[in-house]
């Protein structure tokens, strides 16, 4: 059943275009347009402060951001914890030190459930014409919650961008990712 459904949202997520715009406030003030790039591609992090998986990936998530920036690749970290403060998320970047990336609360999971984004850390990627390229996990590390590997053999989130960057298609445009659920939009209380 998992694999039928990963096929199918591979199906949708490869052709899907985003259609209209979306706008959300970055922490710093700066408005953000996360389906939009102006460059090759937006990767979008889904995070929470409070997942020990999503904070376990700040080194990666930085890296990439830093080493994939050169070919004109966004990056925007996504928090998805219900109630959070921009003042929590500023303290949250400065703890696992992230610098020069853009920070955004999607306090409604607007953003969240119009790209398909169900777990925190998870990274979507849009190319500059809008369409979903790649969604799933940064890599192979976690096995399962709490259960992660000696050494990380598959960089699916690299994978997709190196693809993208070199013209083609992404091979394995979903993969499942490990980590916090996202509540819903119709289960958060404002």
């Amino acid at each position: 059943m998992i694999h039928l459904r990963v096929l199918l949202t591979a199906c949708l997520c490869a052709s899907a275009l985003l259609e209209g715009s979306v706008q959300i406030r970055a922490v710093d003030g700066k408005l953000l347009r996360p389906l939009e790039p102006q460059g090759l591609a937006n990767v979008l992090f889904f995070v929470a402060t409070d997942c020990p998986v999503s904070n376990a990936y700040a080194p990666e998530i930085q890296r990439v951001c830093t080493e994939y920036a050169s070919k004109g690749v966004n990056c925007a970290l996504i928090y998805e914890d219900v109630r959070v403060t921009a003042d929590e998320v500023r303290t949250h970047l400065d703890e696992h030190h992230y610098h020069g990336i853009a920070a955004a609360i999607d306090a409604d999971a607007s953003l969240a459930t119009r790209v398909g984004a169900t777990i925190t850390p998870e990274t979507v990627v849009v190319d500059h014409q809008g369409a979903v390229r790649y969604r799933g996990r940064i890599d192979n590390f976690y096995v399962a919650f709490g259960h992660s590997r000696q050494v990380v053999t598959v960089h699916d989130l690299r994978d997709a961008l190196d693809a993208l960057a070199a013209g083609r298609a992404v091979a394995t445009p979903t993969t499942e990712p490990i980590g916090c659920y996202i509540v819903p939009a119709n289960q958060r209380s404002h």
